[in-house]
């Protein structure tokens, strides 16, 4: 596999239109912490991750609305790919639909948003947007 991560987007995306409640990933580091701020920022209903095999698995609880059973995530995008990275410095961090989405930032002190990675004063690898 070349982009566990576009992996990560594209399984979740299926899970979505296909309406499932829980999704089934394998684990990695940074997939771990890129749902920890899906559920910090309330994108996913809950997570946990399985410990058990040579890599683990993560398990997401999707979450839906209840009266019009429409996902909380409208958008997932790949921003950063292998063939292209895309780096911003901090006074160049995305706005994802006028801050009401969220950018995935990749910085040397941890996965975060675009936001967090502002106040810090810090730049990174743009890995997703989310809205």
């Amino acid at each position: 596999m070349t982009d566990p991560i576009a992996d990560y987007l594209t399984r979740l995306r299926n899970a979505i239109k296909a309406s499932h409640r829980i999704v089934e990933i394998p684990a990695s580091n940074i997939k771990k912490e890129i749902t920890k701020v899906l559920f910090e920022k309330g994108y996913i209903q809950n997570y946990k991750f399985d410990e058990n095999g040579p890599q683990g698995t993560i398990k997401i609880a999707l979450k839906y609305n209840p009266a019009t059973k429409e996902n909380a995530i409208v958008n997932l995008t790949r921003v950063s790919k292998p063939g292209l990275r895309k780096y911003v410095g901090k006074e160049s961090l995305p706005r994802v639909i006028n801050g009401l989405g969220v950018a995935i930032i990749s910085t040397s002190r941890g996965i975060m948003t675009d936001k967090e990675a502002r106040t810090e004063g810090i730049g990174g690898e743009v890995l997703c947007y989310v809205y």
